[in-house]
Parts: C-alpha cells; structure tokens; sequence
C-alpha cells in the first residue's frame, strides 16, 4: 500500500480526524506505519484512546479502500494530500487542515489568489445582484471565487464567476456524488470543466450540521480573505468568517438594508471590524496586504488584452485622466470601463491616483 492510499484508508475511518492523523503521523512518520502499528503503540499517541486504536489496528474491517478508489476513478476525480504541490497552500497553514482532498476538474497555481465569497441561502434580489457584481469584477480581474455551492449567495457568486470567464471552485459538504442542492448539478459540472469542486468527506457522505461547518473551514481556510455578501444574524456564513478572522485573513461584508433581517449579520460583522466591502475594489486595493512569500511578486496571470482594455489603455497617457474622461473618450459602457481599469490594474499597465485619476504605468 502506497502513502496516498493509506491516507485514504484513515481518512474513511470515524472519529480519527486530521488532527488525530497529524499527531500519528509525527509518530510513526507516514500513513501506512500507522496502518501497520499495534494497538499498543497507537495508543502512546496523545489523544488516541483504545477506541481509535482499534479502528485503526481492524481498518480493513471498517474501510472498503479498493470500493473507494474504483468510486474515484469511475466519477473522475483526483486526489490531493498535503504533500501535493497543488494542495491550496494556505490551506496547509491551518490547525486541521484536510488529510485528503478530492478534486473533480483540476486546481492550478494561479488559485492561491482566491477570495471567499458565502451569505445566506435566503438571498435577496439585492443580494444576489451584489454577489454577482463583486463576484464577476474579481473574477474578471483573475482572482479565483470561491464558495461552497449551496443555494442563495453561493450559487450567484459561482454563476458569476463563470460569466466572466474566471475560475471559481466549488467546496462541498457532502462527497462528491451528493449534489446539494440537487438543483446545481449543472452548476457543478460547468465549474468542474473550467475550475474546480473538492470534498475533504468520501463517496456516500451526505451533509448535516457537522459536516457544512467543516466545509466552512476549508472555504475560509485555502482563500485570502471572505466577503460575506448577505447573511441574518445565525446564518452558517458568519461561522466561515469566524473561521477567517481566526486564520488572520481579511473579512469583508458587503452593506444591506437597515431593516432587512438578512444584512444583520453583514452590518454586525462591519460594527465587529470587517471591512465595509462596496465594490471590487475595496477587495482589489487589499491585495497587495496579502500574504506573499520573500521572493513572490503579486502579479496575477491574466490573459492578453480584450478590445475594450486596449480601448481604454489607448485612451491613456502618463497624465492624469478622471474616470468620467475616460468612459466619454472610449465611448463604453460605465460598466465595462470600470472592470476594464480594474483589470488594467492588476496587470500593472495603469495606475490609479487618489481622486479616482489614472495614468499609464510604463
């Protein structure tokens, strides 16, 4: 048995965990060592009384390993572990970071600049339209969206996402052949042939109370910061933000109506210290706080310019030239000058002055 295999067998097993693995892991030095210890000795390890001991030690009774891996291979999917160079990095930075991931598309290099975005499933026609605007702005400008698939918020910011052409990666609390809600199983599909959807949890898993606050961990836990878009003051979104501010990343929430239940949540967490999240760019200008290694540059791979980036690049010099100059010279839409700078932006082909003035970069 080979370690991603073994990794496998003790992720399928009850109430070991992946803080139980870690600590087993700094035992016995990898995953089929401690599928091979005795009991005795599994034992020695803090935390890992006579029951888990013995679920180990009669693994092969508990686990159908070859069944799970014919599932995997059958649904086409891959799986990832801690020591896989596309394991979300700052995932692995976390207390209990998932000893399996189960990939259905592919996650790519340029995901570790992701932002979470999560809010209630009892969304609002103002809430989903905020949610799409951000999520299709970030999206545009190369930022990865990602969300845990689930009606309301969730589904608004990974439709988005899509219509702009970005990534976006779903995170499921359920495994991967349970769709939740069963309405998105198009959605999934489209975000696993351009993106990504992952599962810490195995084939059959189906979602309850436990398992959607563990999907919130990894939501808040492989991103850079979290908007909460729209959230009533118990809403499940409000737990992955708990989770972000204790990984010490940004959280943002996105203001509401005073009297609507379902920006409570949000208007608490802006008395609590969020940041007030209007547009793209409160999230945009951000990220250069962001945490880079020594020697990486925050630069995203974004693709060549569209015609209405080069329209706008064209339009400016090295002076200063205000936003409202800029949509009457190009001649397009608010809309799509505004997402266009921002993506100018982050390529570092323009630079935006205090005033809302731009000007070349180079």
């Amino acid at each position: 048995m080979n370690p991603r295999e073994a990794l496998l067998a003790l992720n399928l097993l009850p109430e070991v965990g992946s803080v139980g693995v870690r600590r087993l892991l700094d035992q016995f030095g990898d995953a089929p060592a401690i599928l091979r210890a005795p009991e005795r000795a599994l034992m020695e390890v803090d935390r890992i009384g006579p029951k888990i001991a013995g679920l180990i030690t009669r693994w092969e009774k508990h686990v159908d390993l070859a069944g799970e891996l014919k599932r995997i291979r059958d649904f086409g999917c891959t799986l990832l572990t801690q020591e896989d160079d596309l394991y979300p990095p700052l995932l692995r930075e976390i207390y209990d970071p998932p000893i399996i991931l189960y990939v259905r598309g592919k996650l790519e290099e340029r995901d570790r600049h992701a932002i979470a975005m999560v809010g209630t499933r009892q969304s609002t026609l103002y809430g989903r339209e905020a949610c799409g605007r951000l999520a299709g702005q970030l999206a545009a400008s190369g930022i990865t969206v990602v969300s845990g698939g689930a009606r309301g918020i969730d589904t608004a910011a990974h439709e988005a996402a899509l219509r702009a052409g970005g990534r976006t990666i779903a995170v499921l609390g359920t495994g991967m052949d349970i769709v939740y809600p069963a309405e998105n199983i198009e959605l999934f599909k489209r975000i696993a042939e351009s993106g990504a959807v992952i599962t810490q949890f195995p084939f059959g898993r189906r979602g309850d109370k436990q398992s959607f606050p563990i999907r919130n961990r990894i939501v808040a836990g492989m991103t850079q910061g979290t908007i909460v878009v729209e959230a009533n003051r118990s809403s499940g979104a409000l737990i992955t933000a708990n989770f972000a501010a204790e990984y010490g990343r940004t959280v943002y929430a996105v203001p509401g109506r005073i009297d609507s239940p379902r920006s409570a949540g949000c208007h608490g967490l802006i008395k609590d210290g969020a940041q007030l999240c209007e547009s793209a760019e409160d999230v945009l200008a951000e990220f250069s706080n962001f945490n880079y290694s020594s020697n990486e540059q925050p630069e995203l791979p974004l693709p060549a310019l569209t015609p209405a980036e080069q329209t706008i690049y064209n339009v400016l010099t090295h002076e200063e030239m205000q936003q409202d100059a800029i949509i009457r010279r190009s001649e397009l839409p608010a809309a799509q000058v505004s997402v266009a700078l921002l993506q100018l932006e982050m390529k570092k082909l323009i630079q935006q002055h205090p005033g809302r003035l731009f000007t070349r970069a180079r």
